[in-house]
């Protein structure tokens, strides 16, 4: 487990700012403790200080994980969020949509939403924006990326894509069925 390199640290906070802009400072500087972010086998974590500390005396040969993982760098060092993170950006997130029940299941199955499965979008939504979507009842579902902008949405055809998935909390469940 090691630090973040510049090249590292920019392109992660690049993917963060699209979901939670500049908010990244709340995740670091938290009133329960300094957190960071370390590197693991290409993937990244979030952890505290503290914990970071106590973990240097694991080999790393025996260190599997520690703390969250917010994603994991691919082989062209693109940045892909898991769904891991959704806990800790949802609550700092500039842009939500908010998913009519029927759109639910649909999404967690791992499809895009369409019009019709929209409740409501958050005012000022700029086209390609990092969204957390949510249920009617507030609860965070996952990520994408708004295909439309607001303005757009409103005068878009019912069965018109508003919104890309990126990630959802299903996707426990279907790789686990994978898996077996």
């Amino acid at each position: 487990m090691r630090p973040l390199t510049e090249e590292e640290t920019k392109i992660l906070f690049e993917k963060l700012a699209k979901y939670i802009g500049e908010n990244i400072k709340l995740l670091i500087d938290r009133p329960d403790g300094i957190y960071c972010f370390r590197l693991h086998r290409d993937r990244i974590y979030y952890v505290s200080e503290e914990i970071m500390k106590r973990a240097t005396n694991v080999c790393r040969d025996n260190l599997i994980s520690l703390g969250v993982c917010f994603g994991k760098f691919t082989k062209t060092k693109k940045f892909r969020l898991h769904v891991t993170a959704l806990d800790y950006l949802a609550p700092y997130a500039k842009f939500k949509a908010w998913l009519k029940p029927g759109a639910e299941q649909s999404f967690l199955y791992g499809n895009h939403i369409l019009k019709s499965g929209l409740g409501r979008i958050t005012e000022g939504t700029p086209k390609y924006q990092g969204v957390v979507l949510c249920s009617m009842s507030d609860t965070p579902l996952g990520f994408g990326v708004a295909a439309k902008s607001t303005a757009e949405c409103r005068h878009a055809d019912p069965m018109s894509i508003v919104a890309f998935h990126q990630a959802d909390v299903g996707e426990y469940l279907r790789n686990e069925d994978t898996l077996t």
